[in-house]
């Protein structure tokens, strides 16, 4: 198979990796499967995909920002897509500057994903909102910032911003994007 074909998923939840696997498939990519970091670099020894998706929170503690981090240093031509059930402004941001092409939130399909890889540019078109930000918007915000500057570490994150660690796990699963 050509290695511009060559996919990398790098997804803890094997359900989820199993039918985005299936479904680049069906599109003739050959689908390469890591759950963390340290399967990121063993897949890099012996391959060199052109596309990869990466999920924010990997099992483990793993970050997906320092999955992309390391990809991008590995080959900066690579494709990155960012693919996460967090989503916020903060880790999009972090995403985009260590080497991410795009950042999508789930629920995503294979078309949103394939169509993200295509896009290099950004959009001048996108509408803008005249929605104010509301108070649990900039708390989400927040403590998606202190997620991403602490590697995902609940405790860490909590002690940072002064709450119980159990407060901060119901909030991240209140809020949580599907």
């Amino acid at each position: 198979m050509e290695a511009q074909r060559q996919l990398l998923i790098v997804e803890d939840d094997d359900a989820f990796a199993r039918t985005l696997a299936r479904s680049f498939e069906r599109r003739d990519y050959e689908v390469l499967r890591a759950t963390h970091l340290e399967d990121v670099q063993r897949v890099l020894q012996t391959h060199r995909p052109s596309y990869a998706v990466v999920d924010l929170k990997l099992a483990g503690g793993d970050s997906g920002l320092a999955c992309v981090q390391h990809l991008h240093q590995h080959d900066p031509e690579l494709v990155i897509v960012v693919l996460t059930g967090y989503a916020s402004i903060a880790t999009a941001v972090e995403a985009i500057k260590l080497g991410a092409r795009h950042y999508l939130a789930k629920p995503a399909n294979t078309d949103d994903i394939e169509a993200a890889f295509s896009r290099a540019e950004g959009d001048t078109d996108v509408e803008l909102t005249e929605r104010t930000t509301s108070i649990k918007t900039l708390e989400w915000e927040r403590i998606h910032e202190t997620l991403a500057e602490t590697g995902f570490n609940i405790s860490e994150t909590a002690r940072r911003l002064g709450m119980h660690r159990r407060t901060l796990a119901r909030k991240l699963e209140k809020q949580r994007v599907k």
